[in-house]
């Protein structure tokens, strides 16, 4: 096997099972493909084909909590989630690769910032204990968050929660199981519009996606025996290094 489909899959791998135990898995993948001469735009978009059976996965398992939701409420969201989604794919299509490479690095500080104040911000918007917002402000923060999961996945689940916490949900049950619905129903239009746009490497995403689906597997057993702020450390750390390295490839 060669380095390059090492890296690719070990990436993958080790994504999956981040994303299984505390999110993250997008710092490995992006630059995983686009160490393998993947162009930044295609990689994006290849990475995010790669980890969407984790997000169809952890939906399935937020089965009950999404069954004692408004249906109308949760219509909404499937709408908005499908809309926003399909907004953010199309502005990627249309982004030049030299433009996105200016923007990844950015992009990775934003969400390595997210997940790093991630325990403290929720902890905060729990303390608030905020009373529920109106329907205009959630349907305004499920579709911009949405439009930005679509352009780029990195952070997406803490900027779920932390909307959700914003909004005044103070059932963090339910709270998890709208983040896991809004991002796997953006992420699979989303998929959908970068394989029709023709930015998918499928010789890369499709293997890297079977190696996610196992390290997602294995993450669920084994993450439990790390102690979560060595984990969290760990990811963070990762997103720094990997946001320095895109800053040096200029």
């Amino acid at each position: 096997m060669s380095l390059e489909w090492m890296v690719l899959l070990l990436a993958a791998l080790l994504a999956g099972g981040l994303n299984a135990v505390a999110g993250g898995g997008s710092f490995l993948t992006l630059p995983a493909l686009v160490f393998a001469g993947v162009p930044p735009v295609a990689a994006n978009a290849s990475g995010t084909l790669a980890l969407l059976p984790g997000y169809v996965a952890s939906t399935l398992g937020f089965r009950r909590e999404l069954g004692s939701l408004d249906r109308r409420r949760l219509g909404l969201t499937l709408l908005l989630s499908l809309v926003g989604g399909a907004a953010g794919a199309g502005l990627l299509l249309i982004t030049p690769n030299a433009a996105f490479q200016r923007i990844v690095p950015w992009l990775l500080l934003l969400a390595t910032l997210l997940f790093a104040l991630a325990p403290w911000l929720l902890a905060w918007l729990a303390r608030r204990g905020k009373g529920e917002a109106g329907a205009g402000a959630a349907a305004a923060g499920v579709a911009i968050v949405s439009v930005y999961g679509g352009y780029f996945n990195g952070g997406l689940g803490i900027l779920l929660l932390a909307m959700y916490g914003l909004l005044g949900e103070r059932s963090l049950n339910r709270a998890n199981a709208l983040k896991n619905l809004v991002s796997a129903v953006l992420t699979t239009i989303a998929a959908v519009l970068y394989a029709l746009g023709g930015v998918v490497v499928w010789q890369k995403a499709l293997p890297m996606m079977v190696a996610a689906v196992i390290g997602g597997y294995l993450g669920a057993r084994l993450g439990r025996r790390l102690p979560p702020p060595i984990l969290r450390s760990a990811i963070v750390l990762t997103g720094i290094v990997m946001a320095a390295l895109f800053f040096a490839r200029g």
